[in-house]
């Protein structure tokens, strides 16, 4: 019996250590280390879609999602406004407050995802960290789940659930941070211009 003892806690000692999920004062450290940023990206829609291009991001606020040709979407957020060209209409974008979709949570000046009641989720999957996250004043917004890997911490994917329960998964290749990006790419009226619209198109 003792030697049945002895090696069951030898058996138990030689399985990996699970490791323990990515904390999140280290996610929000990572968040505040760069302020630009950029990847190619796979986005799966919530028609069950595939779509492919590269993302741009200038915190605090400004993201910008270009899409692979033929498709000359774009989704473009700055100045508090999240505009969404749609590459079936000849009209201008439309617009919504930035503040109403969850991505704004990491697009923040200073991320924080200690405050109160934003994180509703925080664990592991496997070898990644999950963190599901939500404006604390509006839950109603929706929510962003976001998968880190580990050592070291980066962004691998987030999906964004919205106010009406749609799921869109956007899956980063390298994230690769601190990269020069014009103002010209967050611009609304330099976008407008480049498909030959105007403000009074919107």
């Amino acid at each position: 019996m003792l030697l049945a003892t002895l090696a069951f806690a030898g058996l138990a000692l030689a399985q990996p250590a699970v490791a323990a999920p990515i904390s999140l004062a280290e996610i929000s450290r990572y968040f505040n280390s760069f302020r630009t940023a950029q990847s190619d990206f796979t986005q799966v829609n919530p028609d069950g879609s595939i779509s492919t291009g590269r993302l741009m991001i200038h915190r605090p606020g400004r993201v910008r999602f270009e899409y692979d040709a033929p498709d000359r979407s774009l989704v473009l957020a700055s100045n508090g406004a999240v505009n969404i060209f749609d590459a079936r209409s000849n009209a201008g974008p439309s617009t919504y407050p930035l503040s109403r979709t969850p991505l704004n949570l990491i697009l923040d000046d200073t991320v924080n995802l200690e405050r109160d009641r934003m994180v509703v989720q925080h664990g592991e999957d496997g070898p990644t960290t999950v963190v599901v996250a939500q404006d604390p004043a509006h839950p109603e917004y929706g929510s962003i789940r976001l998968v880190f890997s580990a050592n070291p911490t980066e962004l691998r994917q987030w999906v964004i659930t919205d106010d009406t329960g749609r799921e869109t998964t956007v899956i980063l290749g390298t994230l690769r941070t601190g990269v020069s990006l014009g103002s010209l790419l967050f611009s609304l009226d330099a976008e407008l211009d480049r498909r030959g619209l105007s403000l009074q198109d919107r």
